[in-house]
């Protein structure tokens, strides 16, 4: 019996009725090319890597990350009760907003549509 329609890979069968060896089981071709597309990848990333090393962007990102670091040490962070009350005034703020949207839509539908 012959399965058409996408069932042979599903059940290991090949077109002609026979059975594939196995469904996970990859050639050696496959093996080597996808080995041969990371190691593309991997060439690609470290000739990139040795170019801003050399240009000394390495060296201005790891600044940049120190100083951004030192910045946020300075700044004050909410205490957690703080955090639980913006966090309620912000929820109100746009249930708020938005039942005053849907109110003025409706208004203005009933308005230019129902008249």
């Amino acid at each position: 019996m012959v399965y058409c329609g996408g069932l042979e890979n599903r059940f290991g069968l090949t077109p002609d009725g026979g059975s594939n060896p196995s469904l996970s089981a990859k050639h050696l071709g496959a093996i080597v090319s996808d080995l041969t597309k990371y190691l593309v990848w991997a060439a690609i990333v470290a000739v990139i890597f040795v170019i801003l090393w050399w240009q000394g962007q390495i060296k201005r990102i790891s600044a940049y990350v120190a100083e951004t670091r030192e910045e946020l040490r300075k700044c004050t962070w909410p205490t957690w009760d703080e955090l639980k009350g913006s966090t309620v005034v912000v929820t109100m703020s746009i249930v708020i907003l938005g039942g005053l949207t849907v109110l003025i839509d409706h208004l203005f539908f009933f308005l230019f549509f129902k008249l």
